[in-house]
């Protein structure tokens, strides 16, 4: 069966990594740290997938941005010392496998540091899955389409041969500004209505049915 995509770019945390409760958790805590209002579950989950300034200034946005730094140092601190906890969501390494043999250029486009994403890739050993990979200290954070236009370029890649995968809005956006189709999974950081009102192509529960999906209609 012909393929409908060439090209898939997966979202990292909380769509191939099962760490948006770890990332929220670290946020809530460096802020208790230094005494400032941590801000809600909802909202320390709404913000993954952003870069960390544009995440602050949504989830804090009374926050003076000279704390910036100590928060994200604090931030740091917490999440690394929860990062041996982590785990790939069950099904990711058997999923990447089949879209490989079938041919799919496979991709990442994170709102993690390049330093955070490199250390996942190497602990999960997933690093020569990934032609490419996008971050978000070196590009425009979500959902600015950046590094789509990046990655379909990289490849010569239209963007109607790609498609994104992603547990937020965010990742969704992006992927409509990139004039892009995406597929979104409910087991992330973003409630499935979220997600949903987003209109993507599919909204799936978990790996198995994303990855039946894949293998049915990419």
């Amino acid at each position: 069966m012909a393929k409908r995509f060439d090209l898939i770019v997966f979202d990292w945390d909380g769509t191939l990594m099962d760490s948006a409760a770890a990332i929220a958790d670290a946020l809530q805590t460096a802020c208790r740290d230094l005494s400032i209002e941590p801000p809600s579950d909802a909202r320390a989950r709404h913000v993954i997938g952003l870069g960390f300034q544009e995440a602050l200034r949504q989830a804090l946005p009374e926050l003076d941005p000279e704390l910036y730094l100590e928060v994200a140092d604090r931030y740091r601190q917490h999440f690394l010392s929860q990062h041996h906890k982590l785990v790939l969501f069950d099904g990711v390494v058997d999923l990447l496998r089949a879209l490989a043999e079938r041919g799919f250029l496979l991709a990442v486009a994170t709102g993690k540091s390049r330093r955070g994403l490199d250390r996942d890739l190497e602990v999960s050993g997933l690093a020569p899955r990934f032609l490419a990979t996008r971050c978000a200290d070196e590009c425009h954070s979500k959902p600015h389409p950046q590094m789509l236009l990046e990655l379909m370029e990289e490849f010569a890649v239209e963007p109607k041969n790609t498609l994104m995968i992603g547990d937020t809005s965010h990742d969704l956006q992006m992927a409509r500004n990139a004039g892009v189709l995406a597929l979104a999974v409910a087991y992330g950081a973003h409630p499935r209505a979220a997600l949903e009102a987003e209109l993507p192509l599919w909204c799936a529960a978990n790996v198995a049915e994303m990855r039946a999906w894949l293998l049915a209609n990419a």
